[in-house]
């Protein structure tokens, strides 16, 4: 089998202009050949790490440098992956200064006994696994302008939690198989503008955010975590396939279930199944999302 590699950068409306939308398909592009080149060397877990890192220190994204202010005005990371093959996830939340948020969920996988760390302990980990970093890397002027005027849409009544999909990508993810057959997920995030300090969104909770099962298929969600929490998204559409059979299928139920029951504009989702047929769904204006395979990489936003 041919490693397939699928990526997401957020669903939104992305009214961005040509220069953004070039960057953004771009970023997605490379992350993908991160992906396929890790998964050549590797297994699928190292190209689900190897994309979603690439697209954590790229800043073009709401995860890792990019990662968005939370209402203090400091950001606050969350990360999951989980492994297919022996059907284990590792997750970090609400960790400040980390490198790597997606790195260091993957640490939590193969060095802890643990699924979910967060905050000081997320950080204290990090200092062992040598991932901390300088605090000035997540923060620029553009970020900080941003956050004050939200600031003060919030202080006049007119800020409300479902604009965060009309900013710039919320979150990104990767999916894989690698040429054994074994699936990976891995998603990470900021979060949300104006989040309150220690809010946990679903990218570190498996089930809602991400994840991979051998055999049936990988999933990577993306849009308010609250409603991919209380849909169980990722879960969903891992149901869905063991009754449809059919990825994109799958994934257009799940999205239909969450719309449904928590309206429009809320999430999106990212597949590839054991046979490494890709699929994405959301029901938002658009998603940043591409795939990949040896000798070809298509992305659209």
């Amino acid at each position: 089998m041919r490693p397939v590699v699928v990526v997401h950068g957020g669903a939104g409306q992305w009214r961005v202009d040509e220069r953004r939308r070039q960057e953004v398909k771009k970023t997605l592009a490379d992350a993908i050949s991160e992906g396929l080149l890790a998964a050549e060397r590797g297994s699928a877990l190292d190209a689900v790490v190897a994309a979603v890192e690439y697209m954590e220190r790229s800043g073009v994204f709401n995860a890792g440098y990019g990662s968005v202010y939370a209402i203090d005005g400091r950001v606050y990371l969350d990360a999951g992956v989980m492994d297919g093959r022996t059907k284990r996830a590792g997750a970090v939340a609400a960790v400040e200064h980390v490198k790597s948020a997606v790195r260091l969920a993957r640490y939590v996988l193969e060095n802890t006994d643990h699924v979910i760390i967060s905050g000081e302990g997320a950080k204290l980990l990090a200092t062992k696994a040598g991932l901390l970093d300088s605090a000035h890397r997540f923060y620029t002027e553009e970020k900080t302008q941003r956050f004050q005027e939200l600031l003060q849409e919030a202080m006049q009544g007119r800020w409300h939690y479902k604009k965060v999909v009309r900013l710039f990508g919320d979150t990104v993810g990767a999916v894989a198989v690698d040429r054994d057959g074994n699936l990976a997920a891995a998603t990470s995030t900021g979060g949300v503008w104006l989040k309150w300090p220690g809010r946990i969104g679903d990218s570190p909770i498996p089930g809602a955010g991400f994840w991979a099962e051998n055999g049936v298929a990988a999933f990577s969600a993306t849009g308010i975590g609250e409603v991919i929490i209380m849909s169980m998204l990722s879960l969903r559409a891992r149901d869905e396939f063991l009754k449809t059979g059919e990825i994109s299928k799958a994934l257009g139920n799940a999205v239909a279930y969450a719309t449904e029951a928590y309206g429009p504009d809320t999430v999106g989702i990212i597949g590839v199944d054991h046979r490494g047929n890709p699929a994405y769904a959301y029901n938002t204006a658009a998603m940043a999302r591409g795939w990949g395979k040896q000798g070809e990489i298509y992305v659209d936003l």
